[in-house]
């Protein structure tokens, strides 16, 4: 896998920069089927995201999308409404490419670039969320689905990615959970968090086996 893993994103306006531990962010709704240590299973409802795909490498990416996303949230929508930031921020490869299975796929370059997302406050609908003005930004709904997490801490480098990646792979393997859809990874603080109190996941849909 190409080193495409910043180890810090740049350009995010401050207004996205306060830490969670200052006041109360909201989350997608889900309830923890299963436990053990940094695994969980979760099962989520479903929620809104707005989304925009950027195809540059990842430090790049990284900044053209949140300024695009911050300007969406900030009242650059068909309400011009100011919307309240949420947690966390996603970044995955666009469905369908073909990959190493080895490889982090949100981390990895190519032509189809990135996928970065922000969750769209739960009290809009698809009826009711203000649209985008910006042609590049879109939203989406993420169906209701069953999810396996592996959360950990520390910088984001590509090797610590990767090790928590296999590690979620290996807890999956032992629960004979299949993996249905591209991993995700969630960032749930800014650069400015100290590493060691970052909230970082990474986000795989599975299905368990059909029995025999």
């Amino acid at each position: 896998m190409p080193a495409g893993l910043c180890t810090r994103l740049l350009a995010i306006p401050l207004a996205l920069l306060a830490s969670s531990t200052a006041m109360a962010i909201e989350e997608p709704s889900f309830r923890v089927l299963e436990r053990d240590g940094a695994y969980e299973l979760r099962e989520y409802a479903p929620y809104l995201v707005a989304e925009t795909r950027v195809k540059a490498d990842f430090e790049r990416a990284g900044n053209e999308a949140f300024r695009r996303l911050f300007r969406y949230i900030s009242g650059d929508n068909t309400s011009r409404q100011n919307i309240t930031m949420t947690a966390p921020v996603t970044q995955s490869r666009p469905t369908g490419e073909k990959v190493a299975m080895t490889a982090p796929v949100t981390q990895m370059a190519s032509e189809e670039g990135y996928l970065v997302a922000f969750v769209v406050p739960a009290k809009y609908t698809p009826d009711t969320v203000p649209q985008p003005n910006d042609p590049t930004v879109h939203i989406r709904e993420i169906p209701a689905q069953r999810v396996a997490v592996w959360r950990y801490s520390g910088r984001w480098t590509t090797a610590n990615y990767e090790q928590h990646e296999a590690a979620l792979r290996r807890a999956m393997d032992a629960r004979g959970l299949r993996a249905i859809g591209e991993p995700i990874l969630a960032r749930y603080n800014s650069p400015f968090m100290p590493s060691f109190m970052r909230r970082n996941e990474v986000l795989i849909p599975v299905m368990r086996p059909t029995p025999r």
